[in-house]
């Protein structure tokens, strides 16, 4: 099955998450700070990570940042107050996903497998694709992309949003598809969610936002010319 790292200064919530992840079939691995974190994600390679905000030497968004330099593992983020300010400042450094405590072990479980399905199948169906539209480069293989040569660092969800615009360019997308194809039609989340990531998406872009239109009523579209 998977392996999951879950990384919580709080023992009893890491023994919670263990004991319902064994249950299904997954193997744990658990760090009590931030900094170990790091450290463990340096020499192991996981399937998704667990993580809190509030942990003692480095928080959550900070450890997120860093671990986002090597790899983009699925990180799903444990917040205890489900304000917006952290769910925004949770996707520009990379999450995934958040759920809020006191949460359900079931519900929790359930975020981890909708989350690996998505990203498994991302995977398999990469073709060998390169978009170029002036300045900017998309590499829907390498899940990569260049403006005006220069590498733009993403965050996996908005790769995710992107390519997907960029592999249905020119189509008018609703807010319900993209939220549905993009994050999963059990996707906790609501409209808020999309907009943040397209916001952080044209921020990125830069001059090049201008192809991510939005379709008043419908949703958004990638105009490719």
């Amino acid at each position: 099955m998977y392996k999951i790292l879950v990384v919580d200064d709080e023992a009893h919530i890491r023994t919670l998450i263990k004991k319902y992840a064994s249950f299904e079939g997954h193997t744990v691995f658990e760090a009590e700070n931030g900094l170990r974190a790091i450290e463990l994600c340096k020499t192991n390679i996981y399937d998704i990570i667990i993580m809190d905000i509030m942990m003692p030497y480095l928080d959550g968004f900070s450890t997120c940042r860093e671990i986002r330099k090597t790899n983009d593992t699925p990180i799903l983020m444990l917040s205890a107050r489900g304000e917006e300010y952290d769910k925004i400042n949770g996707f520009e450094v990379g999450v995934d996903d958040f759920v809020v405590k006191p949460f359900s072990p079931k519900e929790l479980m359930l975020r981890i497998s909708a989350i690996l399905k998505r990203t498994q199948s991302a995977k398999k169906e990469q073709k060998n694709e390169v978009i170029t539209i002036g300045g900017f480069t998309a590499d829907l293989t390498a899940r990569l992309v260049y403006i005006d040569g220069n590498r733009v660092n993403l965050s996996p969800k908005e790769y995710d949003l992107l390519f997907y615009m960029i592999k249905n360019k020119n189509i008018a997308l609703s807010r319900e598809k993209l939220i549905c194809d993009v994050w999963g039609y059990d996707f906790y989340g609501d409209d808020r969610t999309l907009d943040t990531h397209i916001k952080l998406l044209r921020k990125q872009l830069g001059s090049y936002a201008e192809h991510i239109v939005t379709v008043r009523g419908v949703g958004y579209r990638f105009e490719s010319v």
